[in-house]
């Protein structure tokens, strides 16, 4: 290690000293952090809950704050209507984040303000400067991340168009153990979803049908379709949006959703259309912040139990 271990070593105290200089520069001593009346680490929070969907837990890892501090802060950034809370649809004790209208505004203004603060300095260098000034920064980034013992991300999960080996068992088997919830229903959930998708799939070919996979590591976590075949004329068909429960909460439904309707309204649909039941106020959250607005509700029977129906709408954007 070139000898840098050492604690007593010259450049320990200049990097310190650079590293105090920084926290000054960019506010974190006082005063407006990021252009904005928050704290730092509400600034920090925002932008993580921005990047997608996540747990108050993950955000306290994320950050490195204690539960009680994460706990506190979140509070003060829901009571202010930046932040909002649901429970996860696969256990209710899991609050996941999301940003309000008002709440992405004053992110997209944190980001402006930090951008141009970034863009003054980098202007202050000379020419070939600046991408040492990023490797450098990356590199120290990681060697602190190693001294907090920070685990490997896991692999990131892609959403990728088209049929993909494998993506009709996958999609069948989320499916099936999502909806099983009594003896006998997981056969009759894998029938019916594994028949509708094979038809599906061997319509890929037609203009306004599409279908994308989220993948990790190799594996199918997640699916949703885009059926234009529907009797409507101009309305597309949102289907099969399932996503791996030990990913739920993680943003990847929000990547699927989103490839899927810039799809459609590449398409020309004037609206997509999903039908669903009555349940995770997660996913209803997740559906009306992409456009889809309740238009239909009707009682129904699905897999032997009594349920509400309904159709959600969404007019292209």
């Amino acid at each position: 290690m070139d000898g840098f271990a050492d604690p007593e070593h010259p450049l320990v105290e200049e990097i310190r000293a650079a590293s105090r200089s920084m926290a000054r520069d960019w506010g974190f001593m006082g005063g407006q952090f990021a252009g904005a009346d928050l704290s730092p680490s509400a600034v920090h929070a925002l932008i993580e809950i921005d990047a997608g969907d996540i747990s108050a837990r993950d955000l306290g890892v994320r950050l490195r704050l204690e539960k009680s501090s994460v706990s506190r802060m979140l509070r003060k950034l829901v009571d202010s209507g930046d932040v909002c809370e649901a429970p996860a649809e696969h256990d209710s004790r899991i609050k996941l984040l999301s940003l309000t209208p008002p709440g992405r505004r004053r992110v997209s203004a944190i980001h402006a303000h930090a951008r141009a603060q970034v863009a003054a300095a980098l202007g202050r260098l000379k020419h070939g400067q600046h991408r040492t000034v990023l490797n450098g920064l990356r590199l120290y980034s990681e060697a602190l991340a190693g001294v907090h013992e920070v685990r490997p991300d896991p692999p990131a999960v892609d959403v990728t168009p088209g049929y993909q080996v494998g993506l009709i068992a996958s999609v069948t088997r989320m499916h099936a153990l999502h909806d099983a919830r009594g003896a006998g229903i997981g056969q009759r959930v894998e029938s019916a979803v594994a028949a509708g998708l094979a038809d599906f799939c061997d319509r890929l070919g037609r203009p306004g049908n599409g279908i994308w996979t989220a993948r990790q590591g190799g594996d199918i976590v997640g699916a949703v379709a885009i059926d234009g075949d529907g009797p409507g004329l101009g309305v597309a068909h949102l289907r099969w949006f399932i996503v791996d429960e030990g990913l739920r909460g993680r943003g990847v439904g929000r990547k699927l959703l989103a490839s899927a309707l810039d799809f459609a309204d590449g398409q020309g649909f004037a609206e997509t259309h999903l039908w669903t039941v009555d349940g995770s106020s997660a996913a209803r959250h997740l559906r009306e912040s992409h456009g889809f607005v309740c238009v239909e509700e009707r009682p129904a029977t699905q897999w032997g139990q009594d349920v509400l129906e309904q159709r959600f709408a969404r007019r292209r954007a």
